[in-house]
């Protein structure tokens, strides 16, 4: 079985955290969800848990929201875009700039544990 994500792990690896408090901004997750059907948590004992398909979803919607400044309504148009349509093409391109950020961050990480492992060092996760 994968790992699961509780709602406020999610929230911190997004980064979803009040700046004063310090405590994750779950509000904001649950608050997609009902904005965005395709997310949809497993309820395990009344907690929200997340798959990786559907952290990379949030994920992407995130990074719509957030960085390329897109509305609700015009992310859920990129989510339900059609690849066959050429009147997509930019929901195509912000899709892509997003897989391009993500292969990025992922390369840093790995770049980072592989100089860890060769200065002798324990990795961890």
């Amino acid at each position: 079985m994968k790992k699961l994500l509780s709602i406020s792990e999610l929230a911190k690896l997004l980064n979803l955290i009040n700046k004063k408090t310090k405590k994750p901004l779950n509000h904001v997750i649950r608050y997609w969800e009902k904005e965005f059907p395709s997310i949809k948590p497993v309820l395990l004992n009344k907690r929200r848990y997340y798959s990786s398909k559907q952290i990379e979803k949030i994920e992407l919607i995130k990074y719509l929201l957030k960085d390329k400044g897109l509305t609700i309504n015009g992310v859920q148009k990129v989510i339900k875009s059609n690849i066959n349509s050429l009147d997509d093409y930019n929901s195509i391109s912000l899709q892509t700039d997003y897989i391009k950020q993500n292969i990025k961050i992922k390369s840093k990480r790995i770049l980072e544990k592989i100089k860890t492992i060769k200065h002798g060092k324990k990795v961890s996760h």
